[in-house]
């Protein structure tokens, strides 16, 4: 893991999920995958969009617009459970990627929160990616459950 993420966590986990800097006023979540060739857990700082409409969260697999997609997102597609934490909280979810009719609906709302996403988006189609968009799920009958530490 890299320090920069490493700093994002431990000051997320201090202060109940509030996160100054570049982060300041962000909607923030701790994201624990299982790695998909370790098995080793995981954890990423992720901006996300609540939808609350659904009971889910969404986030993106923009990599900064890079031409591929972040390892977050190859570990969820080999194993869809992961665990999220939000302020306080913490829930397991199942990941399940945005299908086109739900696409560019919710590009719309992040792009209204988060204007740099723009970017992001048009970064990625110029090099010929569409970006993932992922909902987190809530899996059924799951209350707080041990979130391994990076």
């Amino acid at each position: 893991m890299n320090a920069f993420n490493l700093a994002v966590i431990e000051e997320f986990r201090a202060n109940k999920g509030v996160v100054g800097g570049d982060f300041a006023g962000t909607s923030l979540l701790l994201l624990t995958t299982r790695g998909a060739r370790t098995g080793l857990p995981r954890t990423t700082p992720l901006v996300h969009l609540p939808d609350d409409d659904h009971g889910r969260l969404v986030v993106f697999a923009s990599n900064g617009g890079a031409p591929t997609a972040p390892a977050w997102y190859h570990n969820l597609m080999a194993s869809p459970e992961a665990t999220v934490e939000v302020g306080e909280e913490r829930r397991r979810v199942r990941a399940r990627v945005l299908d086109v009719a739900e696409h560019d609906a919710v590009w719309a709302r992040q792009i209204a929160r988060e204007p740099q996403f723009a970017e992001f988006r048009e970064r990625a189609l110029a090099a010929g990616r569409v970006i993932p968009l992922v909902a987190l799920e809530p899996v059924d009958g799951a209350g707080d459950e041990p979130v391994d530490q990076p």
